[in-house]
């Protein structure tokens, strides 16, 4: 039996990914700051997004922000993977926004996907 490695973080990579990029054109509207309270446990994991015109800033400051989103870090680590959509989140209630929601909203545009669908065979229909 092989050793496995250590599952990434995907809450940590979205947000550097975030951090990576130049001028994102999905956010050239989004002006303000985000704040992400996510809970692990009994500790509070913490990112601040800063946003203006497009250009991303990203820290792990406990600053005020015009937006506060809370939630479950393993809910954020699958809708930073693609795996759970953030707006079904905050709808059901899993997710909590206070602030300018319009932050949010635009935010949504740069959560990934969900992943490709699995392998179809080869009349095109997924193996039962």
């Amino acid at each position: 039996m092989s050793a496995r490695r250590k599952p990434e973080d995907p809450t940590a990579e979205f947000f550097g990914g975030l951090a990576e990029r130049d001028r994102d054109p999905l956010l050239q509207k989004a002006d303000g700051t985000v704040r992400f309270d996510l809970k692990d446990g009994n500790r509070v994991e913490r990112w601040l997004l800063s946003l203006e015109n497009g250009e991303v800033s990203v820290s792990r400051a406990n600053a005020d922000a015009d937006c506060l989103v809370r939630a479950d870090k393993a809910l954020f680590d699958e809708i930073a993977s693609g795996k759970a959509n953030a707006t079904a989140a905050v709808l059901r209630g899993a997710v909590t926004i206070d602030g300018e929601m319009e932050l949010m909203v635009l935010l949504q545009r740069v959560f990934p996907g969900p992943p490709a669908r699995r392998a179809r065979s080869r009349n095109g229909r997924r193996p039962a």
